[in-house]
């Protein structure tokens, strides 16, 4: 089978907080353990819309790689990079915005869900509209195979296969490709060219599944096949022409229960965050002042769980005798709010200790730092130029 490929970017706008830990963190650290990681600080796409504040982008940017290495990033397992510094990416967004209607970019729902949530901001900006194609040509230069994302990604992802298939459509016919793939069934040999001529018909006459999967795998297995042959014979096997661009699959990521300190959702915008270098007595005082049940308004009144923002961090954070604990005491007020916020308190303290000693650790070696991200930078380059090479050779931009 292809090696599952996974792409995933952060927008550098500030102090990383235990929503962004628990909401994306978590899942990179366990990917990075299954598949080969691709993982990115998104500075371009921050200026779509911090265009008129670059200061706090690259204030952020070092931030939050030491952030994730102290999170647990591990460069040994993923491949920690820069988008600017891997100017292919804006390249193929150039080209691809050659062959993107216009109405594709302007449907997607979160160009005027933002319009409306950032009104302030001027973001009739050619940059803003366009962000959905350079978030394609992010994931497309490296034939990512999966994208992390929440439900309100999903439609980026599937604009992202659109593309792909639209370019793919255009410019997977190369000359002469049919008796190319032709030639490379031979290839095959005698047997196993006649199990991938049974399992293309079979495919392509009555949509078989199956057939298309064991086709992929002796495909993936063939060892005396150039990686031009496998993908004609790829792209010969589903009815189309060579493969250039890879469609991928979005991987759902799991909600973050992290609700901020006010019980919304945990965001620097509304100023309810706990981040995750802020020092003990902030984490202590930043809680203990968490607003709870208005019902309970003096110690002896009893108050309900399910209207407590405090309560949603120890539904992350508590195990079941302590919510059990909480559940009793608040309903029948033998507990005060303060005693409540206690066990939550020492539980965010308790996370947050190692990731903060492996941060100050990075913070006083910079170069150290630096030297990942360059590392990275360097081995995402060699994957983007061999997607740009492919590409500009069948947009006919390999002259002179």
């Amino acid at each position: 089978m292809a090696v599952e490929r996974v792409l995933s970017g952060m927008r550098p706008t500030g102090n990383l907080h235990l929503g962004h830990y628990n909401g994306v963190l978590k899942n990179w650290i366990k990917l990075q353990h299954e598949h080969e990681c691709l993982f990115f600080v998104a500075d371009w796409h921050a200026l779509t819309t911090h265009y008129d504040t670059p200061e706090i982008i690259e204030e952020s940017v070092w931030e939050m790689v030491i952030d994730w290495l102290a999170a647990g990033v591990d460069p040994a397992n993923a491949t920690i990079f820069i988008q600017s510094k891997v100017p292919e990416h804006a390249e193929l967004h150039t080209l691809l915005s050659m062959i993107t209607p216009l109405s594709w970019l302007e449907r997607v729902p979160t160009y005027k869900d933002q319009q409306e949530k950032l009104a302030s901001k001027d973001l009739s900006t050619y940059g803003f509209l366009g962000y959905p194609l350079l978030q394609s040509a992010d994931i497309l230069i490296y034939k990512a195979t999966q994208v992390p994302v929440g439900e309100d990604q999903i439609p980026h992802i599937e604009f992202t296969r659109e593309i792909a298939r639209r370019f793919n459509h255009l410019y997977g016919k190369e000359l002469g490709f049919e008796e190319k793939a032709e030639a490379a069934i031979k290839k095959l040999g005698s047997k196993r060219a006649a199990v991938y001529e049974e399992m293309r018909n079979a495919y392509q006459q009555s949509g078989d599944e199956e057939a298309l999967e064991s086709a992929r795998a002796m495909i993936e297995e063939a060892q005396n096949l150039s990686l031009g042959d496998k993908e004609r014979l790829l792209g010969y096997l589903e009815g189309g022409g060579k493969i250039i661009l890879v469609e991928p699959e979005y991987k759902l990521m799991p909600a973050s229960k992290m609700t901020g300190l006010d019980g919304q959702k945990m965001s620097k915008s509304y100023n309810n965050t706990i981040s995750l270098r802020e020092d003990v007595d902030t984490v202590a005082k930043k809680i203990k002042t968490m607003p709870t049940d208005p019902a309970r308004i003096r110690r002896t009144d009893p108050g309900d769980p399910a209207k407590c923002p405090v309560w949603q961090l120890h539904e992350v954070y508590s195990d079941q005798k302590t919510q059990d604990w909480v559940q009793v005491g608040c309903k029948g007020a033998s507990i005060g709010c303060i005693e409540c916020k206690q066990p939550v308190i020492d539980a965010v303290l308790k996370e947050l200790k190692p990731i903060q000693e492996r941060a100050a650790q990075y913070a006083e070696d910079p170069t150290l730092v630096k030297n990942i991200v360059a590392e990275g930078c360097e081995k995402a380059r060699k994957l983007a130029r061999e997607t740009m090479r492919d590409v500009r050779d069948v947009m006919g931009l390999n002259y002179g």
